[in-house]
């Protein structure tokens, strides 16, 4: 047995939290059963598919400007353990809270391959309430 593989089944397999990989251009290849929870769509319907289909539309230019250039340097000011917290959006259109981390994808020779990110569902009622000044 393998524990290392099996470690790594039961992490994606699993539904608590969304795991979902693009690759450069931003097309979905790995959809898991927390990404078909939290966004609605079923892993066939989502693999192949751009990663608009969460993204708010007022966000995508910001979200593309972002990956894009991720993609050209091969650095992320978020790829080393941050927790960024973002809106998303569902396949009813509903709109949610996400907190995620991003994990880059790299060949064996360090070419940036694409992205992973972990997302979390936030309810907003558990979001601390900002201060006001």
């Amino acid at each position: 047995m393998n524990l290392q593989r099996t470690l790594g089944d039961a992490i994606v397999s699993a539904d608590s939290d969304a795991i979902v990989a693009a690759n450069k251009d931003g097309t979905i290849f790995f959809w898991n059963p927390g990404a078909e929870r939290i966004f609605g769509y079923m892993s066939a319907d989502a693999v192949g598919r751009s990663l608009d289909i969460i993204i708010p539309i007022r966000l995508r230019k910001r979200h593309w400007d972002g990956y894009f250039q991720v993609m050209k340097s091969g650095e992320s000011r978020y790829g080393h353990g941050d927790v960024l917290a973002v809106p998303g959006t569902t396949k009813s259109g509903k709109g949610i809270s996400l907190e995620f981390t991003i994990v880059p994808l790299r060949s064996a020779a360090g070419e940036l391959l694409g992205l992973v990110a972990i997302m979390r569902d936030v309810p907003w009622s558990c979001k601390k309430p900002v201060a006001k000044r």
